[in-house]
């Protein structure tokens, strides 16, 4: 248990110092997961085979897949397209573009990943506010903490619901009754905050250009039927169990299919752009948690927190919902996720109801990014991007600061994590009814 303790911690510290020694996360997370499998080995509790055992494959598929759908799907010049659309409808008026777009970030991660959302509609959100001669800093800020927002709510919408989904057998409209309510009422704060905190910006006055000439798709046949497979994918999704299929099965079905009827799909530089890296993050944190798992440590750890739980599920819960968020908002969730997963396993095991952990842990890792400008990539990339405006143009106000963060998007996820503790009072009986009332995956 020390050993392979000590072997996590380690392994943790790397990763969340990544901006200190510059080395990348994976590079840590693969270092790490060797040095498990050979103190394993050595001291027999792990070897090789459990290791390969303890890897999630169904989230690494899925996640992969989905990676690639997106990759086929951005040249065709659609998300753009729809970008400029939106700011034709709004007509000069501010807040409804922040509302439109916002919308359309959230939509977009519920079903794809929300760094690839504002990659996407950040520079476009910045060619938008040139054209309006408007600052971009609300939209950019909004697009960051309603991409994260809105992928909380699906089980495909952020890496650390795959793994909890997973874990818990949960089904993907399981887990979008549960979490769709809530992840609703944080939409709804985080634009109102929005439309609050940035109530000078919003009130000035715009220009009004002319985009419809910019709404052509690039290439439409690839757009359209991209947007057929994923409503496709979609009602597969919901009826995966009844088909018995992992969700893994439905993205790569999905795949393969717009494979064969996008127009000219090129097949290598598609799975150029998926991110191997984070990939073999995700495979190398399984199978370092794995040798933790198996050296009883976490059973260990656990035995101190089980007395808490028993006593009082409901704080329990909570705590665990805005413990989550505010080490979210400092270190990488995905980790954080990975090393709570077998804790609560192991209370489920001991005959505990953890139903509710598993929703206050989606809510916690998924809210919590909003916290700081570096609560999840998406931040990060928004700040860069502002960043690089704020020195092409001399003007410092389009950069988004720590302190410009602190005061805009921290009382965002302080607002919706407050919004979330209600709901989860509220209606614990909804989010405590255990996972078994519902078929379990086979």
């Amino acid at each position: 248990m020390a050993v392979s303790g000590a072997i996590l911690a380690a392994t943790f510290i790397g990763i969340f110092t990544e901006g200190v020694h510059g080395f990348h996360r994976s590079k840590f997370a693969m270092g790490g997961a060797a040095a498990m499998i050979v103190a394993g080995q050595i001291m027999g509790f792990y070897d090789p085979e459990l290791a390969l055992q303890a890897i999630d494959w169904n989230v690494v598929f899925l996640l992969g897949a989905m990676m690639t759908i997106v990759s086929i799907m951005i040249p065709t010049g659609g998300f753009q397209a729809l970008a400029y659309r939106i700011a034709d409808i709004s007509n000069g008026r501010q807040f409804m573009l922040l509302a439109l777009l916002g919308t359309a970030v959230t939509v977009i991660s519920l079903l794809l990943d929300n760094v690839t959302t504002v990659v996407i509609f950040g520079p476009l959100i910045i060619l938008i506010c040139q054209a309006l001669k408007v600052s971009p800093v609300p939209y950019l800020l909004a697009t960051a903490l309603l991409s994260d927002t809105g992928g909380v709510a699906t089980l495909v919408g952020d890496p650390p619901n795959l793994m909890i989904g997973s874990a818990a057998n949960i089904d993907f409209d399981t887990f979008f009754i549960h979490m769709g309510g809530i992840v609703f009422a944080a939409w709804i704060s985080i634009l109102l905050a929005q439309k609050w905190l940035f109530s000078r910006e919003l009130r000035q006055e715009t220009t009004q250009p002319d985009f419809s000439n910019l709404e052509k798709l690039a290439d439409p046949q690839t757009w359209y039927a991209a947007l057929g497979v994923l409503a496709t994918m979609v009602v597969l999704f919901i009826i995966h169990q009844a088909l018995h299929w992992e969700p893994w099965m439905v993205a790569v079905l999905g795949l393969t299919i717009l494979l064969f009827i996008g127009k000219n799909v090129d097949m290598d530089r598609t799975f150029q752009d998926v991110e191997m890296s984070l990939l073999m993050f995700f495979v190398s944190l399984f199978v370092l948690v794995g040798g933790v798992e198996h050296s009883h440590f976490l059973e260990y750890v656990g035995q101190y927190i089980r007395p808490f739980v028993e006593s009082d599920l409901l704080l329990a819960s909570i705590v665990l919902m805005w413990g989550a968020a505010f080490l979210s908002a400092m270190i990488d969730n995905i980790p954080f996720t990975a090393a709570m997963i077998p804790i609560l396993l192991g209370f489920e095991q001991q005959g505990i109801n953890i139903t509710p952990l598993w929703w206050a842990l989606a809510i916690g890792v998924g809210m919590g990014g909003n916290g700081t400008h570096l609560g999840s990539t998406a931040n990060v990339f928004i700040v860069t991007i502002s960043e690089r405006l704020a020195k092409d143009t001399g003007d410092e106000s389009m950069r988004i600061t720590p302190g410009l963060w602190f005061r805009k998007g921290t009382p965002a996820m302080l607002l919706t994590l407050l919004t979330s503790s209600i709901l989860m009072w509220m209606f614990f009986d909804f989010f405590a009814e255990p996972l078994s009332a519902h078929p379990a995956s086979p």
